[in-house]
Order: C-alpha cells, then structure tokens, then sequence
C-alpha cells in the first residue's frame, strides 16, 4: 500500500513523504532503517493512523498517568534484571494494547537506537514525561544507577496516581447528588410546574408568595431559556479564559489557599507535592539549585512556584532552605523545623520523603473525614429545596381543599 509519512531525521528536520510497504509496522521499520523517526504515518487519502500530535494529546488524556505509570514500573523491573534498555523497551511496545501510547514508546525506541540518550528521546513527549521525569533518568543515565531511580520514579507516579484517586472518590459522590438534585429541580420547574399553573388559573384561588415565586421563575426560563443557554456558554469560555490568563491564574491560586478548611486542605496537599518532588530530587544526587528549579516547575500553585524561586535566590546568597520555609505561611513551622534538622546533618532529601509520606497519610485521612461530612450536609441542603418545591406546588391545593365546605372534615 501507498503510505504518507511526516518523519524526523537525525538532525532534527521534519521530513515528508510517501513509501510502499505492506503495512504501517513496515513502512515504520523500513523509515527507522533510513534514520527517519516516524511522527505521522497513514495511508494515502486517509486520516493519519499515529501521529506524534495525537500521541502527546490522545495517548489517553484519562489513561496518560496511568500509561506512564505502568510503562515506568514495567521498565524498571526489567532494567533491574540486567535487560538492555532498548530490548526492554522493545518488548513494552510489543505489549501496549492502546495504539498511541505503542507510538509514544516506539518512538522513543527507534530514537534509542538512533544514538539518542534515553533522556534526550523522552524529550519528543514532554507532556507524558515532564522535566523533573527526564532530569531524574539523566541522573540515573549519569551515575550509573538508571534501574534505581526509575523505580523511584514509579513510587512518584504511583502516589500522583493515588493522590488523584483520593480525590476524585471523595468528591464524586457529593457532585452526583449536586447533579441528581438540580436535575430533578430543574424537570420540576421547567416541566411539572407549568402542568399545575394551568390548574391554578382554572381554580382562580390566591397562590401563595411562594408558589408565585416559582411560577415567575418559570416563566422566566420558559421565555428566556435561549438568552441564559447563551450567558452559560459565554460565562464558560469567559471562565476557561479568565483561568489561562497570568493574572486568572494567580487570583485562583491565591482565592483557594484563602478558602475556610479547603485552602488548608490544598495547601497539605501542595505542601506534601512540593517536599516530595525535592525531596525525591535531593536524594537522587541532584544538586540544590537544580532541584530547586525542577521543584518550581512541578509545583501548580504559583504561591509555592514563588517560595521555591525564593529559596533557590536565598541559596545563591548563602542562606538555607529552611530560612525560607520558616518565613512562608503556606509551610506548617514544624515542618521548617525538620528541614533544618535534615540541613544540619546533610540529610535533606531522606527527611523530606519521611515528611511527605507522612502529610499524604495524613491528608487521606482528613479527606476521606471530610468527605464524610459534606455528604450529609449536601444531602439536607438539596433535601430541603426538593422539599421547598414540591410543598409551594401543592400548598395551593390544600388551601383550596380546606376552603371547600366539607373538604376540611
């Protein structure tokens, strides 16, 4: 078959073409034996089948951690037991069941064996493998101990993973209730409410403050639903911008660490990322500047981006970590004390795993306690304006029951 093909030379140029092969997978060796890296290969006249674009975005937006979790453990086992790093590779391709992710790994193997440092190919997916990821494999590649650090690796992943599962456990029961119950608002006044206003002016009886209320309210929808389907949408773009601007950003990253119990809720968690990620990098024989700067780049918060900045400036002056953490309100004082003990005894990068691994234990704790709570309370909240409907639709009928000789007895 005629094939089209968007490849990358050794030098880093984009290439495009076509080729006769009997199929992708040849067409794919027959490029690398060339020296061409393939990032887009499909048949003629047809959309492309892998693509490098669709490798970095599709390669399960969902599934991405986890791919990369899996692939890190896997690959860890096998470096450990003596596997070359290409063959390993090699046989992780063969056994990808998800078509992009097999395209992320065999483009990382063909560039393997293109002469590349296995840091250096990883630098093709930045959004799989971020700079803390392929800085801690240049550490591992340099010192010789690449099985080690990629099982620390898989640890780090591991907890991101978890971490997010934690999350999204604790909160999806509450956001399914808050969706059943506006849902269930939302058919009442838009559907079942109308059907009961037609009985109401049949009966000609004086309604209640707030079934007048609802039956505005009603109205409203029915006559201006187009006009707030539209503020919806524009209210949601106009959010999703506000959000990737610089000072979106930094008014919500602010506004959270302010909310009562949730901003300290964030903030351990941030807090346990941030130790982690330096603690996992200090470790690794890092050295200080560079791991602060890795540190900076991995945390999401940009108060916290502006205490690593800090301390990276406070370490160029002579001064320590420590200092700065002490000074921070986003750092609990005990754990700037137990930096300064890790300083002193030049042992930084163990205490910081300890404590890390103590604030995510402590963190699943007050989440799942949390989580606990709100469901009650959501629970009565939505109870109560459920409640609030239905009696304001049926408190005019009682009353005209009970004004009807006879209707009260």
């Amino acid at each position: 078959m005629n094939l089209v093909y968007e490849a990358m030379d050794k030098s880093g140029q984009i290439v495009s073409d076509s080729i006769e092969a009997a199929d992708v997978h040849e067409a794919t060796e027959m490029l690398r034996r060339e020296g061409l890296f393939v990032t887009e290969l499909s048949e003629a006249g047809m959309k492309p089948l892998a693509s490098r674009k669709n490798s970095r975005t599709a390669a399960g937006k969902g599934n991405q951690l986890k791919n990369v979790a899996m692939f890190t453990r896997q690959l860890s086992v096998l470096v450990s037991t003596g596997t070359p790093l290409v063959q390993a590779i090699g046989a992780l391709e063969k056994q990808s069941k998800n078509e992009n992710w097999r395209v992320v790994v065999s483009t990382i193997r063909q560039r393997l064996e293109g002469g590349d440092s296995f840091s250096k190919a990883l630098e093709v997916f930045p959004r799989h493998f971020d700079s803390i990821y392929r800085s801690l494999i240049e550490a591992g590649e340099f010192g010789g101990h690449l099985d080690e650090m990629l099982t620390r690796l898989a640890k780090l992943t591991q907890n991101r993973i978890r971490v997010r599962n934690i999350v999204i456990g604790a909160m999806a029961y509450p956001l399914i209730l808050i969706v059943v119950a506006f849902s269930v608002l939302g058919i009442m006044i838009g559907f079942v409410l109308p059907r009961f206003a037609g009985l109401f002016e049949t009966l000609d009886a004086p309604l209640p403050p707030t079934t007048l209320m609802l039956l505005s309210l009603s109205d409203l929808i029915k006559s201006y639903w187009w006009a707030m389907m539209f503020g919806a949408v524009a209210g949601v773009f106009g959010w999703l911008s506000f959000c990737r601007s610089q000072f979106g950003k930094r008014s919500i990253d602010s506004l959270i660490l302010k909310i009562p119990t949730f901003g300290a809720i964030f903030r351990n968690f941030a807090t346990a990322r941030m130790i982690r990620l330096l603690g996992i990098l200090l470790d690794s024989r890092v050295p200080l500047l560079d791991a602060l700067n890795l540190t900076r780049e991995g945390c999401k918060n940009f108060r916290y981006s502006e205490l690593i900045a800090e301390a990276g400036e406070a370490v160029t002056r002579g001064e320590n970590v420590s200092m700065v953490m002490a000074r921070s309100d986003l750092v609990d004082p005990t754990i700037a004390e137990a930096l300064r003990c890790g300083e002193q005894t030049g042992q930084m990068g163990s205490v910081l795993l300890t404590i890390s691994d103590f604030l995510d234990e402590e963190n699943e704790v007050v989440l799942k306690s949390l989580s606990s709570i709100i469901e009650p309370i959501i629970l009565i909240v939505l109870g109560v304006l459920v409640g609030f409907v239905a009696v304001s639709m049926f408190m005019p009928l009682f009353d005209i029951t009970a004004a009807v000789p006879g209707g009260g007895g």
